[in-house]
């Protein structure tokens, strides 16, 4: 029984590389479990998400809180690039356009199109964003992501 448990976990660990931030992606079973934190609950949801194939059902149909319109995204590859660019972020973001600020979009899956509105709606949270002089790059990422969370066009963005 407890190979059972382990191979659970270990798949659970490995689907969960691949879901969005709220780490169980969408699907079944992160529609079951949903609200609940903590290790166990999670696991869970990427198990059934992953095992039933609800969650590739929920993709191509719109339906189990999945989206057919959503970005892949990868969240350590956005937080490596705002932690090690945090200077150049808050010069260009402070301005509304810049190198770092193609970077980050990028990296977000900003669609060129987009791109003008994501640079604006940054520039005028900048303040919000950039807090005080010691924020974290995760506290930057929440920013962003709350930013476009309140913008209807940029919210499909959010991280």
């Amino acid at each position: 029984m407890n190979k059972k448990l382990l191979a659970a976990v270990a798949l659970g660990a490995l689907w969960s590389v691949s879901a969005h931030a709220e780490n169980t992606g969408c699907g079944l079973g992160s529609m079951v479990w949903d609200g609940q934190s903590g290790i166990a609950p999670q696991v869970l949801a990427v198990t059934t998400n992953g095992t039933s194939g609800n969650q590739t059902f929920g993709i191509t149909s719109g339906t189990l809180g999945c989206t057919q319109d959503g970005v892949v995204r990868s969240s350590a590859k956005l937080g490596m690039y705002t932690g090690s660019n945090m200077d150049a972020i808050a010069r260009d973001m402070s301005i509304g356009e810049g190198e770092s600020l193609e970077v980050l979009a990028e990296l977000m899956g900003v669609q060129s199109e987009d791109r003008p509105a994501f640079y604006a709606a940054l520039q005028q949270n900048y303040a919000t964003i950039f807090s005080s002089t010691d924020v974290t790059a995760e506290q930057v990422i929440a920013g962003i992501d709350a930013t476009l969370r309140e913008d209807a066009h940029l919210a499909r963005y959010a991280v």
